[in-house]
This record gives C-alpha cells, sequence and structure tokens, in this order.
C-alpha cells in the first residue's frame, strides 16, 4: 500500500508517526517536526500545510496497516538511488519524541521498531 508520492511525503510521514506513538500530538514535537521538514522539502513549499496534511493522512491511514504502508515504502523508495535514508533520521526521530520533554516507552518501542524495519530494508537494498 503506496500513499506516499515521494520518499520526503514517506520520511514526514515516519516523523509524524514517532511524534503520535504516545497517542498524543505535542506542539513542541510538532515544531520539532516542522524545523525538520525545512531539509526535506524545496524553498517555497508550504511547510505548514504540508504538515497539517500530513496529520490528517496519519489520522484517517487504518492503523492495521501501518506496518505494510512503512514496509511498501521502503520496498518501493530502497529502489530509487535519490532515496536514501539519511544516517540522520534516527536523531531526527530521536530529537522529535524528545521534544515534549519525556520519553514514554511506547515512544521507545515505536524508535526501535522503525530503525529495525528500516535497517533490515537497507541492508537488503546493498546486498
Amino acid at each position: 500500500m503506496l500513499i506516499h508520492p515521494t520518499f520526503s511525503d514517506f520520511i514526514l510521514f515516519l516523523y509524524v508517526h514517532i511524534s503520535r506513538a504516545d497517542d498524543s500530538y505535542d506542539p513542541h514535537e510538532l515544531a520539532a517536526i516542522k524545523s525538520k521538514m525545512k531539509s526535506l522539502f524545496p524553498e517555497g513549499t508550504d511547510l505548514e500545510r504540508k504538515l497539517y496534511a500530513a496529520l490528517r493522512e496519519y489520522n484517517d491511514l487504518d492503523k492495521a496497516k501501518l506496518n505494510t504502508v512503512i514496509d511498501t515504502s521502503l520496498r518501493h523508495f530502497s529502489g530509487d538511488a535519490t532515496a536514501t535514508v539519511p544516517n540522520d533520521v534516527y536523531a531526527d526521530l530521536y530529537e522529535i519524541v524528545q521534544a515534549d520533554g519525556k520519553i514514554d516507552q511506547s515512544e521507545t518501542r515505536t524508535l526501535e521498531a522503525l530503525k529495525k524495519v528500516i535497517d533490515h530494508h537497507m541492508a537488503k537494498s546493498v546486498s
């Protein structure tokens, strides 16, 4: 189930996913996402609009399909040489999670699960 037209949109989806791991959208986490978006999207992009579209997309997604969406997107974009997961994506995800001043157990589990699936796909695309 591929729902992201670009790799940057997929990374934004991961940012939204990690911010929602504790079942809330904290304003500090959303601010952290917005700051990260500046390097994901071309200048002139309406970041506010893009973020809220991503939030709506995430909220509307059947969470039972979440793993399929992530897996399908990683497989799809792994064939695109320009769509490599930057090493600092993990640091970005962690920074978003800690932006509200606390890291819940659910956020830690989500970070670990994302790292595992991303690393798995990256290893497959290299071999």
